[in-house]
């Protein structure tokens, strides 16, 4: 039986036939062609994830709350890990954050020349206390209906405690958030599978529209990524092994590295689950506790997908020349921070982020078609990433647990 080509190795064909046939394009004068009729099916396809934003943020959240439940049979274990988790995802965002700035003061993250008509709001500064009132929604369906990505992670808090609280007359509830997350990543499935169509017919307007040029603008995008893995990897893991469990950086990396690497590869912190078992038993982690942060550090640590969404929402807020004021910043620090308690167990999760992410800072959500088409390539480092810190965790945590063990 012929083997089905897998959807990274269609998007990486559709990519390249998009680059050409803009490339022809753009050389033979056929810009209004892409633009007339190939980026209208990438406009379908955006239009689409756009539709499944929402929906997934709220339920995959709730579902992801209501997992928490079970953190009050392991007591202190689930919300040191909890807590953990979510302190680094913060790191990574203002590393990224740093990073993206950074190059872009350094003019290699170009403002595009974009169609007439093609015109977004510029980004405005508010007050702090403005913001923080503007994240709880006085109408539940506005904020859906608006897609205010803020207020929808809030009303997903709000829903998901309420849900645990009610206990066993929330049932039914429950029942319904688990059935309808199935559903949703059903359709978000069939969605992410049309991404090679997208890739290739947004890929071809962009550089037929833009010039050869933008390429090289994805591959600076890409070593500014990579930078914040490397940079955060260090600071913050092997820091953090180093400190709270007394081990060296050269050991932390040495033993983790076979999972590090099949992560790399697989892209995968599921798959990679057993090899990080290894490592983490081997660094001196204590069994029952790596059973469990691990398969929930592949769940909620999204620090690899946090530091991609800060970097790439900097770079296509400067290529549709928006500027982002420090407290929209901010505001994308605690966007991904709150984000990451459900939406990474989403296949597709960091093109999802991306998107709750731009439209919460009111970019066009087209512009991520720039940057999907070599997605795969940001998917391996973070996802290597990512399992780095579930390793780094179930060390932490388990040093944390001991002693107070001794204490007792």
């Amino acid at each position: 039986m012929k083997k089905k080509m897998s959807l990274p190795v269609q998007i990486l064909i559709a990519l390249a036939a998009g680059i050409a046939v803009g490339l022809i394009c753009s050389a033979t004068g056929l810009e209004g062609f892409t633009a007339s009729y190939l980026k209208p099916f990438g406009d379908i396809f955006v239009n689409l994830l756009k539709f499944i934003v929402v929906p997934v943020v709220l339920l995959s959240m709730i579902d992801g709350i209501l997992s928490m439940d079970d953190m009050k049979k392991v007591g202190n274990v689930g919300w040191k890990t909890v807590a953990y988790f979510l302190c680094t995802t913060a790191i990574a965002c203002v590393i990224g954050l740093v990073f993206a700035n950074v190059f872009n003061s350094m003019g290699v993250f170009p403002k595009l020349a974009l169609e007439e008509g093609a015109v977004w709001d510029k980004a405005t500064s508010a007050n702090f206390m403005d913001t923080i009132k503007g994240i709880f929604p006085s109408n539940m369906w506005e904020a859906f209906r608006t897609a205010n990505m803020l207020q929808v992670i809030v009303i997903a808090l709000f829903l998901g405690g309420a849900i645990m609280a009610a206990g066993e007359k929330g049932k039914l509830c429950r029942d319904l958030v688990s059935s309808g997350y199935a559903v949703i990543e059903k359709l978000m499935n069939f969605i992410i599978s049309l991404s090679p169509i997208g890739v290739f017919t947004m890929m071809a307007w962009v550089v037929a529209t833009q010039g050869a040029a933008i390429l090289g603008s994805l591959a600076w995008v890409l070593l500014c990524a990579y930078l914040g893995y490397i940079v955060h990897a260090v600071l913050v893991y092997s820091l953090s092994a180093q400190v709270f469990a007394g081990m060296s950086p050269a050991k932390f990396f040495k033993s983790a590295f076979p999972a590090m690497m099949f992560a790399f590869s697989s892209t995968s912190s599921a798959a990679t689950l057993p090899v990080s078992k290894e490592c983490a038993d081997e660094l001196g982690a204590d069994g029952d506790i790596s059973s469990f942060v691990l398969p929930l550090g592949s769940t909620i640590n999204m620090d690899g997908t946090a530091i991609y969404q800060c970097v790439a929402t900097i770079f296509l807020a400067t290529c549709a020349g928006v500027s982002l004021s420090l407290g929209q910043m901010v505001t994308i620090v605690v966007t991904a921070t709150l984000a990451s308690i459900g939406t990474a167990g989403v296949s597709g999760a960091g093109m999802i982020m991306l998107a709750m992410v731009l439209t919460a800072m009111g970019i066009d959500v087209n512009l991520i078609m720039i940057i999907y088409g070599v997605d795969r390539l940001f998917d391996m480092g973070r996802t290597c990433l990512n399992v780095t810190g579930d390793i780094a965790c179930s060390i932490c945590v388990s040093k944390w647990e001991g002693k107070k063990a001794v204490k007792k």
